[in-house]
């Protein structure tokens, strides 16, 4: 075991603790609670101190170490696509907090972490969206119509997905892009007929990996947990990607002729045996897999997560309303992910809440409420809109009280 002998030079571990944030604020697009211990317990187990005040895509970092101390300042866009690189990231830090590694040997393999290759090729993570889709699609219409159009229709949004990685300057704007090909293609092929339901239901499942639910849930928590600049900046900014999916599927309204009554909602008949629903969820869990580039080797894990999370939220719903359904599964997913984050060799938390996070589906709220405005549809659109906020908050309190009630457990 290697001890450290002398602290460092402040600019050594400043380079090092810089990376380290960088990496960290790249993969926060759930929030930046865990980043500022994170470094800091890095700092002090190598001989020195940080401190950090984090935005949601930047970070002042303060290193003290040997008598010196240097401040910098780091910017990293906040996302979720390389979970990989977390699950990666954990070990180096217990590592670290052992004492089993110095500042070089810690810094190549930061360093080894940070360039390395995705762990898929781009065609799995596309297949990935797609599966991502497929299982969402039974929650909005359990039709095989539904299923069909989903797999057209997600396959075009994972091609953009795919374009956005090649060529950067397609990313800020691409939500609405993917909104208003989906649109088109929807408003063209496959929502012709009330007999399949709304277009909007009929495109959803399809633009849900572009959907900010995760961020407007992660803004919500933050406020909620006091890290009020960092929150208050990624709500203006989920709301401005919702935004972009409203006015991208409005275009795709005016591209192919049809007027904002073409926006009707309207629910299909179901026709997809039970089975299909069941069977639902171990697509979308492995679709997340594969998208958000997470290890396979915590597929089981995760599913169980995701049933676990359908089970509360659907026992809870029928006990006492949606709302307290909604938050007793965020509480339970939580709990559950907070206690097995702490076991030896787990997934970090972010991984194990992100698949049952996303199995309750707020964000599409957001886009339905907006789209049945712009239809002609204003009592529904509200009733969207104020569902979504009132689940959001849920979904954030919950989250919050899980992780409270876990490490309470694990205190005592």
């Amino acid at each position: 075991m290697e001890q450290l002998t002398r602290p460092p030079r402040v600019g050594e571990l400043t380079a090092f603790l810089a990376r380290l944030t960088v990496v960290l604020l790249r993969n926060s697009g759930e929030g930046v609670e865990q980043l500022e211990p994170a470094v800091a317990g890095a700092a002090r187990a190598l001989g020195g101190s940080a401190r950090l005040l984090v935005v949601p895509e930047g970070a002042v970092l303060t290193v003290t170490s040997g008598g010196g101390t240097s401040t910098v300042t780091v910017r990293a866009f906040p996302e979720v696509f390389r979970l990989d690189q977390l699950a990666a990231l954990q070990p180096l830090l217990a590592d670290l907090e052992a004492g089993r590694l110095t500042l070089p040997a810690a810094a190549g393999r930061l360093a080894a972490l940070d360039t390395s290759p995705p762990p898929y090729p781009w065609w799995a993570k596309a297949l990935g969206i797609v599966l991502f889709s497929l299982g969402f699609a039974p929650l909005m219409q359990p039709t095989w119509w539904e299923v069909g159009s989903t797999a057209v229709l997600a396959s075009a949004g994972a091609a953009l997905a795919l374009a956005a990685g090649r060529w950067p300057r397609l990313s800020p704007v691409l939500p609405l892009a993917a909104a208003v090909v989906v649109s088109v293609i929807a408003l063209l092929v496959f929502a012709r007929t009330p007999a399949h339901g709304g277009p909007v239901l009929i495109m959803l499942p399809a633009l849900f990996f572009f959907v900010p639910g995760d961020y407007l849930s992660a803004a919500t928590a933050e406020l909620a947990a006091g890290h009020l600049t960092p929150g208050a900046v990624r709500l203006v900014y989920a709301v401005f990607l919702l935004l972009q999916l409203y006015v991208g599927v409005l275009i795709g309204l005016a591209v192919t002729g049809r007027d904002r009554h073409a926006l009707f909602d309207v629910t299909a008949a179901q026709d997809l045996p039970r089975w299909a629903l069941f069977t639902a969820w171990i697509v979308f869990t492995t679709g997340t897999v594969l998208a958000f580039a997470i290890p396979a080797r915590f597929g089981p894990v995760l599913l169980l997560l995701v049933y676990l999370t359908v089970a509360a939220q659907t026992l809870a719903t029928w006990l006492a309303g949606e709302v307290a359904g909604t938050y007793a599964a965020a509480v339970v997913l939580s709990a559950a992910s907070t206690r097995l984050a702490a076991r030896p060799g787990a997934p970090p938390r972010l991984i194990l809440l992100l698949p049952g996070f996303f199995t309750l589906t707020v964000g599409s709220l957001g886009l339905r409420g907006l789209t049945d405005l712009a239809g002609g549809h204003p009592i529904g659109g509200f009733r969207d809109l104020v569902e979504l906020v009132t689940l959001v908050t849920a979904i954030a309190v919950g989250l919050v009280t899980g992780e409270v009630v876990a490490a309470a457990r694990r205190g005592r």
